[in-house]
């Protein structure tokens, strides 16, 4: 629970703002643009982040050998008015030990991660309970409820299922093993229709506000090494 904790939705307390910083605009380097701020994870070593150049635009590389971290950006987004979060990204490798399943296996050759703004007054008091304790320990900017959206190495695109720590965190298979490695693929998710199929049962009112973004990569469960590659992530409207 620590693990999912502290990456998945521990966001930086910066000022919102109403979109995210694009790499592209920014210079190969360590520097990042503003707004991005890095997660890490106490115990573990954290990824190597840059700015790199690729086919002539700047992205974010991540490199993860045995280690886990991610770069998170704090928005303030209607997912009514802009639902579709794009985003393009590029691996090296797969993840061959992962295993989406098991806690143990939870490790992901890329990461895009989307937290909402769930009051917490809405939870079950077991989740309410638990969440307290959590945010004594990590903040009170804690949010309540994520998307996290992976390449995986087994399952087909269209898999979902819980993350093996946290039952607020709901993983979405997006790309799925080799076929498209060393290629940079272009993403397009509808975070009102994953949200509410994620959350719905327990969520009837207007998809709360989507209030930060996160990217990364993950190997410190199966102990191997993976390079992903992130360009621009951007909100809008429906077409």
């Amino acid at each position: 629970m620590k693990r999912f904790l502290a990456m998945a939705l521990a966001l930086p307390a910066f000022a919102f703002a109403q979109a995210i910083a694009p790499f592209s605009a920014a210079t190969p380097g360590l520097a990042l643009p503003a707004g991005w701020e890095p997660l890490t994870v106490p115990n573990l070593k954290p990824n190597l982040f840059d700015l790199v150049e690729d086919g002539g635009r700047v992205v974010l590389r991540a490199r993860s050998a045995q280690s886990a971290s991610s770069l998170a950006f704090r928005v303030d987004a209607d997912p009514a008015k802009s639902p579709i979060l794009a985003w393009r990204w590029k691996i090296d490798r797969v993840v061959a030990g992962a295993d989406l399943s098991q806690a143990q296996g939870d490790d992901f050759a890329a990461r895009v991660y989307v937290s909402f703004d769930v009051p917490i007054g809405t939870l079950s008091m077991l989740d309410r309970a638990r969440f307290q304790v959590a945010r004594l320990l990590y903040g009170a900017t804690l949010p309540t409820a994520a998307l996290c959206y992976v390449w995986d190495n087994r399952n087909p695109p269209g898999t979902t299922a819980w993350n093996a720590y946290s039952r607020r965190l709901r993983m979405v298979v997006v790309r799925s093993g080799a076929e498209r490695v060393g290629q940079w693929v272009a993403e397009s998710r509808d975070l009102e229709a994953d949200f509410r199929a994620a959350f719905g049962a327990e969520w009837r009112g207007p998809v709360p506000r989507v209030t930060g973004v996160a990217v990364g990569a993950d190997t410190d469960q199966t102990g191997e090494a993976v390079t992903a590659w992130f360009g621009d992530l951007a909100l809008s409207p429906r077409p």
